[in-house]
């Protein structure tokens, strides 16, 4: 049955209800669930992506044609496609997650109390999450696998663009926690694209949904964050910056700046703005600005870029609040360290900033004044990724400041209660 059809037949409500009732049994479950039975799935999971390779690469073509049916741009066909190196690197993510620390039950803090009680604060699982999101596949394989070593279950939500390639790699997942013993409904994915579904996770089917992680574009996470009545980890889009201080090094500013525009341009840790000190712009200027054109970067600069390069298009004021995710960059001459911090603060969505400098001065002022989830010195802002901070993977990128900033991995994933342990104290009146 397509997913059109079963869109039709079936009643969106009381599928999405049905389907937060199993997670949540499943989520107490695997509450339970012994590390070793944990790591015995994704080693089981790993297998079954591996040995599905042919019906995983089927699949993505058949998502990537439809894709190219209805015009989606380039940086999205490559976020959505799969190969045998992709596949491996999932493989391989999920075996980085198998070696992390399980934090499920480890102690943060414990002290002692006067009158004897002895209190510790311990890392407990968040229940089930709902994870809504857009065209890339491998967020299928990494949600799954970090909220189930972390202890939660997860309903995943994928868009339709990646709807086939998904439900391969959902099928090899169950099939992992099937052979480990451990409940298949841990990870489940929404069978239709029907956008009625969304809304029920947003409603927190019936109290079973404890939190909310969107991934994708500014108005998928717009959307939540104003329509869900469950806790969300968001962020709006990532305008990450690079600004190039007058003390950098030419060759670290040139590679730095290339890299983190043009490795992979449409991800969220992509850089937008460059930014370059006035008092070392004849030095560095040129190199940056024909380094980007020759590797087929669109420039759009202020005056001062564009005279370095007839290539340059002028810059307007929408192209600083502009995420491209794509291979186009603005750049702007300021004045400074602070004139850098300041137009930040005015443009950009406190996801990742770089500052490149041999001054440990001014990098220390940059990193401790750009209110960003990561801030960076002398490195891409493409490490913006939480496989590259140690994470094993991430679920995404959280910008807020209520319990988790930065990349969500295992640890983000979890919260904490209070085990208080006594023998036979009683509270004085």
């Amino acid at each position: 049955m397509t997913d059109t059809a079963l869109a039709e037949t079936v009643d969106i409500a009381a599928l999405m209800d049905e389907m937060g009732r199993r997670a949540r049994t499943a989520a107490t479950a695997l509450a339970d669930a012994s590390t070793n039975a944990k790591n015995a799935a994704l080693d089981a999971m790993a297998a079954a992506i591996d040995a599905a390779r042919t019906d995983i690469l089927a699949a993505n073509e058949k998502d990537i044609a439809l894709a190219r049916e209805r015009g989606r741009p380039e940086a999205f066909i490559d976020r959505l496609t799969l190969n045998d190196a992709r596949i491996d690197a999932i493989i391989d993510s999920l075996g980085v997650i198998r070696d992390l620390p399980d934090p499920v039950g480890s102690v943060i803090d414990e002290w002692q109390r006067p009158n004897g009680l002895r209190i510790a604060r311990v890392r407990v699982p968040l229940g089930v999450i709902g994870i809504i999101y857009e065209a890339r596949p491998n967020v299928t394989a990494d949600a799954g696998a970090l909220c189930m070593k972390s202890g939660n279950a997860v309903i995943l939500r994928g868009g339709s663009d990646s709807i086939e390639s998904s439900a391969v790699l959902v099928r090899c997942l169950r099939q992992g926690l099937q052979e480990a013993g451990l409940p298949e409904d841990v990870i489940q994915m929404v069978p239709v694209a029907d956008r009625a579904a969304v809304g029920e996770m947003l409603k927190g089917l019936s109290g079973n949904i404890d939190i909310i992680v969107p991934r994708g574009g500014k108005s998928l996470v717009a959307r939540v964050q104003e329509e869900a009545r469950v806790p969300v980890f968001a962020h709006l889009e990532g305008l990450c910056h690079t600004y190039i201080d007058a003390d950098a090094d030419v060759e670290k500013a040139v590679n730095i700046t290339l890299n983190a525009k043009m490795r992979r341009p449409g991800i969220c840790g992509a850089t937008e703005t460059a930014l370059v000190d006035a008092a070392g712009a004849e030095r560095l200027l040129k190199p940056v600005v024909e380094a980007l054109l020759e590797a087929g970067c669109e420039v759009r600069g202020d005056a001062q870029v564009q005279a370095v390069d007839e290539r340059v298009k002028p810059a307007t004021e929408e192209d600083w609040r502009t995420e491209y995710l794509a291979p186009v960059i603005s750049m702007k001459v300021v004045n400074g360290v602070e004139e850098a911090i300041a137009h930040i603060r005015r443009y950009g969505s406190q996801h990742t900033d770089a500052i490149i400098t041999e001054n440990d001065e001014t990098a220390e002022k940059f990193l401790k004044e750009v209110d960003s989830a990561i801030v960076m010195r002398n490195a891409s802002t493409q490490f913006a990724d939480g496989g590259e901070f140690g994470f094993g993977a991430e679920i995404g990128i959280a910008t807020g400041r209520i319990h988790a900033r930065g990349p969500v991995g295992l640890e983000q994933l979890t919260t904490f209660k209070y085990q208080v342990r006594g023998n036979g104290q009683t509270r004085p009146a």
